[in-house]
């Protein structure tokens, strides 16, 4: 009996020793591959990696301590809607376009860090894309202008 029962809780310490593992190496490589694309805007290309999924989208740019000069993220949603966005954890500066369906940006803000202000496009998006701050005005990428996926 006192044989069996030191089996079953050897059997268990090994299962919770294996589902430990599998956790701190899901926790490690989540969020490190996020996939990268260009897009274009008049006749600049920038390289951003793309938040697709809500788990992706909540995080975002939280805990990043630097952002490359034409880098950024983009935000793709489901649906069309009133996407807002806050800056919880979020340690850089950053603008973030609004960009609908069609691709046309509607609506550039900046973004303070570590704020829960929220962020909100004047319209239904499909789109967001966040920039080091003042990247938009310093390319004279204004309201209006559109966000494409090729040249």
């Amino acid at each position: 009996m006192r044989r069996e029962k030191a089996f079953r809780i050897r059997r268990i310490e090994r299962i919770a020793l294996v589902l430990a593992s599998l956790l701190l190496w899901g926790a490690g490589t989540s969020g490190q591959t996020l996939q990268k694309i260009p897009l274009y805007m008049k006749n600049l290309e920038v390289s951003v990696e793309v938040a697709k999924t809500p788990e992706e989208r909540q995080k975002g740019l939280m805990n990043r301590k630097h952002l490359g000069r034409d880098e950024g993220m983009l935000f793709i949603f489901d649906s069309e809607a009133y996407h807002g966005f806050w800056m919880k954890n979020t340690l850089i500066p950053l603008s973030i376009a609004f960009i609908d369906r069609s691709g046309k940006i509607v609506a550039i803000t900046d973004m303070k860090p570590l704020t829960l202000d929220s962020h909100d496009p004047p319209q239904p998006i499909l789109y967001a894309l966040e920039m080091n701050q003042g990247w938009f005005s310093s390319h004279d990428i204004k309201v209006g202008d559109t966000v494409r996926f090729s040249r």
